[in-house]
């Protein structure tokens, strides 16, 4: 027999949740307020070691997520959702179940609501630390160890309308200071590309490295679409670990069933991937405030209807080439917006 290190028994995996302690009878309480007493026993006998419990406490918390529009779900029931995340995902970890328990947590962070959410980030870095040092996390390997970005970029751009990628309208300024950017493009409302603003961020050379992704994020899971775009009546979206995403993306498969990680605030679930990036100086002129900070991540082909947004936006392309086109707010009508409630910020047009 080979000797080996000793291995800790899976009793000894165990994440602190200082939150979910102090909190948890202000919240149960007004969970029975609100009629929610079936959840109440199940967290209880979840808190005194039933799994099963905890299962069936996400299961109904889960339900009442699903209850109606995302609007009208009542926050203590996202809370709700974040409790028995905790608790289910403290037995998983208990019997060594890295995986799962990650997910869990994951699913805490995505769905949930605020009020556990320190507890949840703490338990994510604990256990995925314990799954790195035992080496669990998912092992697939990709062929490539980059994104092979240059030679893809030459298939997407062969597709494109003549002179897409070069369009002289649109100013390319390098070392663009924070007063030039307000007065000359932000103010009166041009759009304007910044040729160096992420040179120093650790994403553009980190993130070619498909085994580095696969380290951080491999095992955690994110939300996906799947489909050729969301105006498509066979679109749907998918949760899957980043992994199986970064699998999906460097397929050869060339069908409309495209995996695309959209508008999804993965620097605040993944706080690693975080630090990979800088939050330009530019967001912070004309006095407003950081709206939101999400990721887009696709492979060559994936196409976004065109659409508006409510809020302006800067767009940091790390890999890769995107084409974008832009129309005058004053064309708005001419571009058929839809009439549904849910689409009308976006075209009908193809």
């Amino acid at each position: 027999m080979s000797s080996s290190e000793p291995k800790r028994s899976p009793s000894s995996f165990h994440f602190e949740t200082p939150l979910l302690d102090a909190e948890s009878h202000s919240l149960l309480h007004s969970i029975s307020e609100h009629g929610g007493y079936a959840y109440v026993s199940m967290v209880a006998l979840a808190a005194a070691g039933d799994s099963r419990a905890a299962e069936a406490a996400g299961e109904m918390a889960w339900e009442q997520l699903h209850s109606g529009p995302w609007h009208s779900v009542l926050p203590i029931w996202r809370d709700a959702y974040s409790m028995a995340c905790l608790y289910l995902a403290r037995f998983h970890f208990a019997g060594g179940e890295f995986k799962e328990a990650l997910r869990v947590l994951d699913m805490g962070v995505i769905m949930g609501g605020p009020l556990f959410r320190n507890d949840l980030d703490s338990a994510i870095a604990k256990v995925s630390a314990e799954a790195r040092s035992v080496r669990v996390l998912e092992d697939g390997r990709v062929d490539e160890s980059s994104l092979g970005c240059e030679e893809r970029n030459n298939e997407v751009a062969w597709n494109l309308p003549v002179k897409a990628l070069t369009n002289k309208m649109i100013a390319k300024m390098s070392s663009l200071s924070l007063e030039g950017f307000l007065r000359e493009y932000f103010q009166p409302g041009f759009p304007v590309i910044i040729s160096d603003g992420m040179a120093h961020w650790p994403a553009r050379t980190k993130w070619k490295n498909m085994d580095y992704l696969q380290k951080i994020a491999g095992g955690r899971t994110i939300p996906v679409e799947v489909g050729k775009n969301y105006l498509r009546p066979e679109w749907k979206q998918e949760l899957i670990t980043f992994s199986e995403f970064l699998s999906r993306i460097q397929s050869n498969d060339r069908s409309d069933d495209i995996t695309y990680l959209a508008q999804h605030p993965l620097f605040d679930q993944i706080n690693e991937l975080r630090k990979d990036i800088c939050i330009p100086d530019y967001c912070s002129v004309g006095g407003g405030e950081l709206r939101s900070l999400n990721a887009w991540f696709g492979p060559p082909g994936t196409v976004t209807p065109l659409h508006h947004d409510p809020h302006h936006n800067i767009l940091a392309q790390v890999l890769g080439k995107k084409y974008i086109r832009l129309y005058d707010a004053s064309l708005s009508e001419e571009l058929y917006p839809y009439t549904e409630t849910m689409l009308c910020n976006s075209s009908q047009t193809t």
